[in-house]
């Protein structure tokens, strides 16, 4: 099981992160989505993407995304782009014009809505499946992704607690993806961080 935190907004953070004893995978950056108490403006962005970020992927955050956000964003170091709310030939166009790898991110209520992943399964190199709630931690039935197939590189957001029984998404997703969970009164909480990627690492210890 991989980790993803996400809306990562202060470099104090950033860096317990990143020097953490078992860091995630992923870490996430909100770019162009204002009503996130975790939107980053590109100034911003740029000062804190100023750091080795040794093996981690840089993932930024977008939804809807015009070609001048996307362009900008195309000169800060990021490994993948997270897209919201973008159809499957736009999808593709940002892949091959910008050259990087792709999270499409779908929310979720019903089976329905999982099942458009068929349509971004060719293109996409990640399928992040989350709830309807964007900046807000809301929930949906984990179990729908049961009907997605393990050849599928998933990730799964949504309500995740940093202190849940992880082993049961063990057979759900490959990726799992929090950020609200790590916060206390909005901002990201150290603590909390740490017995997240601990609780990472003893279940792929255990697996």
């Amino acid at each position: 099981m991989d980790a993803k935190i996400c809306g990562v907004k202060d470099p104090k953070t950033l860096d317990y992160i990143i020097n953490h004893n078992y860091p995630p995978k992923f870490i996430g950056f909100i770019a162009n989505y204002p009503k996130s108490k975790r939107y980053l403006e590109f100034n911003q962005l740029k000062k804190i993407l100023n750091v080795d970020k040794k093996n981690i992927n840089f993932v930024c955050v977008l939804v809807e995304p015009d070609d001048e956000i996307l362009e900008k964003i195309n000169k800060l170091s990021f490994d993948y782009l997270q897209l919201y709310k973008v159809s499957p030939d736009r999808t593709k166009k940002i892949k091959e014009l910008f050259n990087i790898k792709i999270i499409t991110a779908l929310t979720i209520e019903d089976i329905n809505d999982v099942l458009i992943y068929k349509q971004y399964e060719k293109i996409s190199d990640i399928i992040l499946f989350d709830s309807k709630g964007y900046e807000k931690s809301v929930g949906f039935n984990h179990e729908l992704l049961n009907e997605v197939p393990a050849s599928i590189n998933k990730m799964l957001a949504g309500n995740i607690k940093y202190n849940d029984k992880l082993d049961k998404y063990i057979k759900i997703t490959d990726i799992i993806d929090i950020s609200g969970s790590l916060e206390t009164t909005g901002e990201k909480d150290i603590s909390k961080i740490n017995i997240f990627l601990n609780n990472i690492k003893k279940l792929n210890d255990e697996t």
